[in-house]
């Protein structure tokens, strides 16, 4: 037996580290903050006074230098009459700012005030401007970005190689931020209204690609081509991303709920066979799916596309990052030890499955980024019922649970950020069915769904905006199930004791108030309605040999001394 357990826990730490470092780029784990941590994370007096319209980015990256430069022309509207002199701009060092444009005329400072460069931060003064007026800036930049050490986890820009030794190059960055390769208000919150353009010049023997479609291809005459992406839909800042290697490109098309999806492959040359064959049996079926379960695919305008890449994957609206070796699983192993995470391409179909939870609707602080990760991750759940059932998904999200930590909250600090718990994937999956299995009734559970990507269409939102809305739709009150799983680190335990014909029952290790009820498992017609006074009840046949509970519950039962 302690062979066993040993083995269980090596193996359980091992999925733990590919759970927690499979879907996203988590941020780091400090505790304490500083003053560059609030200029990032808050929409202080120089960030609220302005919106953001659309971002033009030029970017010509030098692969053998290991540098970039670019221009970035940021249209925005003025949206306080009475605001701060200055705007920021967010740009990471040792990135520096060359040239500024206001209204695509050479920037002069306006005295007495200078601009400045305060850390990742410039201090930008700019006139006082009408209410409601659009205006522009443009910076123009140059320097040696920061190198990913280990994307997506550790991210930055990537020079490197494929097999056959040619460049290949993209960027990682989110929890880092789009600002580590371009100037910008680097903050979840504001998104361009309008979408975004990106033009990528790459050396002629290479194929550049970018987020939406493309408009245009350009000969510059010097050996380079600069290949021209937009974007005509909200899009986060950590989503925009150039694409940059020897890549081929298929196409194929879905009839979905709003009418024809383009679908866009972009894989190296040599990757075809396998690409076509991969991304065939599961691009598909996901997008039914998720069209069933969600609505309709939230960019239809800009199309939807795999591109592979030299890291594992990211969530990259209409440009997804796919580098999961064109293998089931993660990397061909499952993730809930269950055998149902062996039957699907685990990339494709979770970071897909952040165009609905992420893309379309985006938590306007890190600290809630529950939303994107734990509904996602859902998705999964809900692919895994497409294919094999209910059954097959109750055992998925059962199998998740053994790679949980509840090491702290899952909805981390405000203003800083930084995000809670890496819990948000695999617990927030399981909060999401516990709280399904509440609502009792899937048709309703699939309409809310539905209804979160209908009502936050391509908006941004905080957790309460979420949670509220499940319990609106729902007709009950969810707060406290919201409260129990995202801001303590506890598993709520259903504690009882049976002493001659009566049972009794109470839950503890909960928030005050905490009143779930559950369905038991061996009557499924009979649920107990706990508080966290005890509460007593006779022994029926369900209850005789103890309280058996539905294992779709992720909470701890326990039977009291």
């Amino acid at each position: 037996m302690a062979k066993y357990i040993l083995h269980v826990i090596y193996g359980s730490f091992f999925l733990l580290c590919l759970t927690n470092f499979s879907r996203a780029q988590l941020l780091n784990n400090k505790t304490s903050f500083t003053h560059q941590d609030t200029l990032r994370g808050t929409i202080g007096p120089e960030r609220s006074w302005w919106d953001v319209l659309h971002y033009d980015i030029t970017i010509d990256p030098n692969y053998n230098e290991k540098s970039i430069k670019g221009k970035v022309i940021i249209e925005y509207k003025v949206v306080q009459k009475d605001h701060s002199d200055y705007m920021q701009i967010d740009l990471q060092q040792p990135l520096t700012i060359d040239t500024l444009y206001y209204d695509g005329k050479l920037y002069i400072n306006y005295p007495p005030k200078p601009y400045y460069n305060e850390g990742n931060v410039w201090h930008v003064p700019l006139p006082k401007t009408e209410l409601n007026s659009v205006h522009t800036i443009g910076v123009v930049y140059h320097g040696n970005p920061r190198i990913a050490r280990n994307p997506p986890w550790d991210g930055g820009w990537i020079f490197t190689k494929d097999s056959l030794n040619r460049p290949w190059m993209t960027v990682a960055c989110q929890g880092l931020g789009a600002s580590v390769w371009y100037p910008c208000k680097d903050h979840q919150s504001d998104e361009p209204d309008n979408g975004a353009t990106l033009r990528i010049i790459a050396p002629d023997t290479l194929v550049a690609v970018g987020n939406g479609r493309l408009k245009d291809k350009t000969d510059n005459k010097n050996g380079t081509t600069t290949w021209t992406w937009n974007v005509v839909n909200p899009i986060n800042n950590y989503d925009i991303i150039p694409y940059i290697g020897k890549y081929v490109n298929f196409t194929d098309t879905l009839m979905g709920e709003k009418g024809v999806l383009d679908l866009s492959y972009w894989v190296l040359d040599y990757n075809l066979a396998r690409a076509k064959k991969q991304f065939g049996l599961n691009v598909k079926p996901m997008l039914h799916c998720f069209e069933y379960w969600l609505g309709p695919y939230p960019f239809y305008e800009d199309s939807y596309k795999l591109v592979e890449t030299s890291h594992l994957g990211m969530e990259h609206q209409s440009a997804v990052a796919y580098g999961n070796h064109y293998m089931n699983g993660y990397l061909g192993r499952d993730l809930s030890g269950t055998g149902w995470g062996l039957k699907w391409d685990y990339i494709i179909i979770h970071e897909s499955g952040h165009e609905w939870f992420g893309n379309n609707i985006t938590t306007n602080d890190v600290a809630d980024m529950w939303v994107h990760e734990g509904i996602t991750d859902y998705t999964e759940t809900l692919f895994v019922e497409c294919q094999g059932g209910k059954k097959a998904a109750d055992e998925y999200t059962q199998g998740l649970r053994r790679t949980i930590r509840n090491d702290k909250p899952v909805i981390g600090p405000y203003g800083v950020n930084k995000e809670g718990s890496s819990d948000m994937y695999n617990k927030g999956n399981n909060m999401i069915h516990t709280i399904r299995q509440v609502i009792n009734n899937d048709e309703l559970f699939r309409k809310i769904l539905r209804g979160l990507t209908k009502t936050f269409y391509h908006k941004t939102v905080n957790s309460k905006d979420i949670e509220n809305y499940f319990s609106k739709e729902s007709g009950k009150d969810l707060s406290k199930i919201f409260d129990q799983y995202l801001r303590t680190a506890k598993i709520p335990v259903l504690e009882y004791k049976i002493s001659g014909n009566k049972l009794s029952y109470h839950w503890s290790n909960c928030v005050d108030g905490f009143n779930m009820p559950v369905r038991l498992a061996n009557d499924p017609n009979l649920w107990l309605y706990p508080a966290t006074e005890w509460k007593e009840m006779n022994v029926s046949d369900a209850t005789k040999d103890g309280l058996q509970i539905d294992k779709n519950f992720y909470i701890t039962v326990k039977k009291a001394e």
